[in-house]
């Protein structure tokens, strides 16, 4: 009889925890709550779900569009949708950091003709990190490689490294573009060769006897290139639609800055920077291409460096 008793009550027991669990799951029709309202700062309401996610009709990577009407392109980029939705911490990040980086970005791509969409392409990089470095060496937000930099224009040695400069390195990621895009004939097979190289596309492209990007049998990093650029566009610009909720206070902004002409060397940029409130690791972070505590500068060369405007840090002395 004690087991019997003992038996209903855990009986008991397990039907109230499961009425309790049902009533607080949603549907998977049941809306979820959003707050991408930017500037309407409304709270936060935490809900987690997991659904798989509809294919958004008329994808397309600048302008040019994404075949997913064949069964294997739909497959791959249904993957790096997944992917990147739900790793939702690093998508979390990517919004962050977009808020910050992008403007900066944006303008450099439009005044070279080069269509915006390729700022996606420094958020696979890089993860818009500008201090990002490859084990290859690619370094930067736009992962430039040391001698790419070189024959851009760019100064790279232990003392300066442009390539940690975001507005050189924009320039440099356009130039490169813009002849991948006269080379292949496509801004979708120039975004591959940005991984690649164009030998490497037109190669393949040749070999395989194939004209475009997604006709192409191309190994696990590049053929996963384009759509990996793809799904971070469809995500970022429609956070919303992939459960992403944060108000305006949670991006990260960028400071304003002036910026100061050097043409001398400098012993000591500590010194240097107290002369403008600051102190050593604040000049870094808006300066990170000086990459020695001082300038050698033999040549006398012009250097722009960035001072970040009173009132946005708090320095001890």
């Amino acid at each position: 009889m004690k087991f019997i008793k003992n038996s209903l009550a855990l009986v008991g027991v397990v039907c109230v925890s499961g009425i309790l669990i049902f009533s607080m799951q949603k549907s998977p029709d049941q809306k979820i709550p959003s707050d991408y309202n930017i500037g309407k700062e409304d709270p936060i309401v935490n809900d987690y779900n997991v659904y798989a996610l509809e294919m958004p009709e008329d994808l397309n990577f600048a302008g040019e569009p994404v075949p997913v009407e064949n069964p294997d392109i739909f497959e791959r980029m249904d993957r790096e949708l997944l992917v990147n939705t739900y790793w939702q911490s690093n998508g979390l990040l990517m919004f962050k950091r977009a808020q910050k980086y992008f403007p900066i970005i944006e303008p450099i791509l439009a005044e070279n003709g080069v269509p915006d969409d390729f700022k996606y392409l420094a958020v696979i990089e890089s993860g818009l990190v500008q201090t990002a470095k490859s084990p290859a060496g690619a370094t930067g937000v736009w992962q430039i490689m040391s001698t790419t930099g070189r024959e851009n224009g760019l100064e790279v040695n232990k003392n300066v490294d442009e390539r940690y400069n975001i507005e050189k390195a924009t320039q440099v990621a356009c130039d490169y573009l813009k002849k991948a895009k006269a080379s292949l004939g496509t801004w979708t097979k120039a975004a591959a060769a940005y991984n690649a190289g164009n030998y490497g596309i037109a190669k393949r492209l040749k070999e395989q006897g194939v004209t475009g990007y997604y006709d192409l049998l191309l190994g696990e990093e590049t053929g996963r290139y384009v759509f990996r650029i793809v799904a971070l566009k469809e995500i970022l610009s429609h956070p919303d639609k992939y459960g992403f909720n944060f108000n305006s206070s949670h991006l990260y902004k960028k400071v304003p800055t002036y910026k100061v002409e050097v043409d001398t060397a400098v012993a000591d940029f500590s010194q240097f920077a107290k002369r403008f409130g600051i102190n050593y690791k604040i000049l870094k972070l808006h300066n990170p291409w000086l990459r020695e505590p001082h300038l050698n500068n033999k040549s006398r060369k012009s250097y722009f460096i960035e001072i970040p405007k009173e009132g946005f840090y708090s320095v001890k002395p």
